[in-house]
């Protein structure tokens, strides 16, 4: 009998003190895990409040999780506030685009309102197009077939012309020739390449005689047959591919 009371007092009070350390041990597992998760988030600013806070309730002092930030405190507020100053550059872009855009729309507006002045709708046309504003002399005006000297009697429009293109401010300028698929080879010129590019070169010329439209603007371009607007197998097209144009760009925006 006194045996089976002993045994039963050794059961009673079996020593489960290993149970204070297993929990320390879990408890340390979990902030482990909590860590990494928050780790391998980009906000490094929560992960250095979880770390002081883990620190805190864990060890009331220095302890696994006491460790710098991979970013200083000050260094994150200076990235959180330059990323809320900084416009989104593409947004930006656009909306320069679209500014400049208008601003080409108000230049179209200036020429179509001189071409309905002057009854020019048959000999000039102007369409706004990605590449910016396209004015397009139509109708063999300024040359006679074959020659790329601009006609004496054509010499003041092309200087009214001149005129339209005064801006503010400026703005870059091609001037491209083009004729039909007719070939030549006379004297003068032994392409349609040839031709088309005398006769752009000829009529920036007398663009560029107003004072007040800056050369360096200016550069001129010949296609010959090679970029039509209409079929070559009939007269009218022909004489629709027959055409200077001058190519108004749109300014570059700087930031």
């Amino acid at each position: 009998m006194a045996r089976k009371k002993k045994h039963k007092h050794e059961d009673e009070h079996m020593d489960e003190s290993w149970l204070v350390p297993y929990a320390d041990l879990l408890t340390l597992v979990l902030a482990l895990f909590i860590v990494l998760f928050a780790m391998s988030s980009v906000d490094a600013q929560k992960f250095q409040q979880l770390a002081r806070a883990f620190n805190s309730t864990f060890t009331g002092g220095t302890g696994v999780l006491e460790y710098p930030s991979p970013t200083p405190d000050g260094e994150l507020e200076q990235l959180d506030v330059q990323k809320e100053q900084e416009p989104d550059q593409e947004a930006v872009e656009e909306a320069q685009k679209r500014l400049e855009q208008e601003n080409l729309k108000i230049i179209q507006e200036k020429v179509n309102s001189y071409i309905a002045n002057n009854k020019l709708q048959t000999q000039l046309k102007t369409t706004l197009t990605d590449e910016g504003l396209l004015i397009t002399l139509l109708n063999d005006i300024f040359f006679d077939s074959g020659s790329a000297a601009i006609r004496n009697k054509d010499k003041e429009l092309a200087s009214e012309i001149s005129e339209l293109l005064i801006m503010s401010p400026p703005r870059n300028i091609i001037i491209s020739g083009h004729t039909d698929n007719v070939p030549i080879k006379n004297s003068e010129f032994d392409s349609n390449w040839h031709l088309s590019v005398m006769r752009a070169v000829n009529f920036m010329k007398i663009l560029i005689d107003n004072d007040r439209l800056d050369p360096k603007a200016f550069s001129a371009k010949g296609f010959g047959e090679f970029k039509p607007v209409a079929k070559n197998e009939t007269k009218d097209g022909r004489q629709k591919n027959r055409r200077v144009e001058i190519l108004i760009l749109p300014n570059e925006q700087k930031n």
